[in-house]
């Protein structure tokens, strides 16, 4: 059973003063907090298969904020971004939305702004998160399917009845009424909605030239 998912904020500043405040206001709506001074060191050592959001300063030594948020993007981390500068211009606010940033926030920061878009990206992201643990376990039981269970599956998405459905595949109705009992008890469906849900999860797994 998967547990339940525990969000960490990342916060990855120069500045420690900044940091420690930015991590006392973050922990006082119960997220916990990981604080970075150096960005390598946070590109080096951070979980990206954790849930969560980050909050990264755009002028820092070394390596800038838009550096390390185009290095997130392209090695697919799918945390949201928060931005922070004490020295914004339009360009710059553009080119981190264009990157991929969730938000772009000015210094010093409104701590309701930044608490409010914290807790909006944390909320999208496990969604996101759960959507896709849920995904993987249909495909885990999707692929428990026979090839004549796939079938009859296909034949109920498209809303044939069981005797039409036995018609089809040469079967007697009991035999299809045995593989939709079957169907149901393997994909752990109580409804039709449900099992259209697992079968859209094996279309978008297995592709259209795999399907019955």
């Amino acid at each position: 059973m998967n547990q339940p998912l525990s969000p960490l904020i990342h916060l990855i500043d120069d500045d420690r003063a900044v940091r420690e405040g930015l991590a006392l206001l973050i922990g006082t709506v119960g997220l916990r907090v990981q604080d970075w001074a150096d960005p390598q060191a946070f590109m080096d050592g951070f979980d990206r298969t954790g849930v969560g959001a980050i909050v990264l300063d755009v002028r820092m030594p070394g390596i800038s904020g838009l550096t390390v948020l185009d290095r997130l993007m392209a090695q697919g981390v799918d945390q949201p971004v928060i931005m922070l500068t004490g020295h914004g211009t339009v360009e710059m606010c553009r080119r981190a939305f264009k990157s991929g940033a969730a938000e772009f926030l000015e210094k010093p920061v409104d701590d309701e702004q930044l608490l409010e878009a914290l807790q909006h990206a944390v909320r999208q992201h496990v969604r996101t998160r759960e959507r896709s643990q849920a995904d993987q376990s249909a495909r885990e039981r999707v692929a428990q399917l026979s090839e004549r269970e796939r079938e009859v599956l296909g034949f109920i998405v498209e809303g044939l009845t069981n005797k039409e459905i036995a018609r089809a595949l040469d079967l007697s109705p009991r035999t299809v009424e045995t593989h939709r009992a079957n169907l149901f008890a393997k994909l752990d469906c109580e409804s039709l909605a449900q099992l259209i849900r697992r079968y859209a999860v094996l279309v978008d797994g297995a592709g259209s030239r795999d399907l019955p």
